[in-house]
């Protein structure tokens, strides 16, 4: 008597045949962007486990320029941020958490939180000038408009090199022009 043949499904017949599929890695960018040139001063490409504050010091370390202001978001609260900021001689302009609690007696985050806790998370943002961190968020933009969502390369190195030199385009492109907005009155 012959041993019943099995039946291969769909999937395991594609794993027999091409191998396990694999998982798609995704990658983190940051940048760092000049508020008055709208150039990227340093870039950053991250695997996706890795948190946004971890990589603030690789990408303002290497940094010789002064430092005004740092703008960024929400999660880059955290005192090793404000520190390293701080040791930059800049000013951190970092939304606070909802449920954030004060700092040391005298912290400049303390100021931002006690505004959002009797004005709110608005007021702040425009009492701060939180909204130049939207020229971040532009440069973003306009990083992935040229890169149209993908990186071909399959290494990370390979990759890191690859989003550099879109990082070195776009900047070079930024000294062709950028548009001219003109403030509402």
């Amino acid at each position: 008597m012959s041993q019943p043949e099995r039946f291969i499904g769909e999937g395991e017949w594609k794993v027999r045949k091409h191998g396990a599929e694999k998982r798609r890695v995704w990658r983190k960018l940051h940048l760092a962007v000049d508020p008055v040139t709208h150039d990227i001063v340093a870039a950053e490409v991250s695997l996706e486990n890795v948190h946004d504050a971890e990589v603030l010091p690789t990408l303002l370390n290497p940094l010789r320029r002064k430092l005004g202001h740092v703008y960024a978001d929400g999660a880059y609260d955290s005192k090793a941020s404000h520190q390293l900021i701080s040791r930059k001689g800049a000013t951190a302009c970092i939304p606070p958490r909802k449920s954030a609690g004060l700092w040391k007696k005298g912290h400049p985050r303390n100021d931002a939180v006690l505004v959002m806790r009797k004005e709110g998370l608005a007021h702040w943002k425009k009492i701060s000038g939180y909204h130049r961190r939207s020229l971040a968020e532009t440069a973003m933009y306009r990083f992935k408009q040229l890169l149209a969502g993908k990186i071909s390369l399959r290494n990370y190195n390979g990759q890191v090199g690859e989003v550099m030199a879109y990082v070195s385009a776009i900047n070079k492109l930024n000294t062709l022009g950028l548009p001219v907005r003109k403030p509402r009155v």
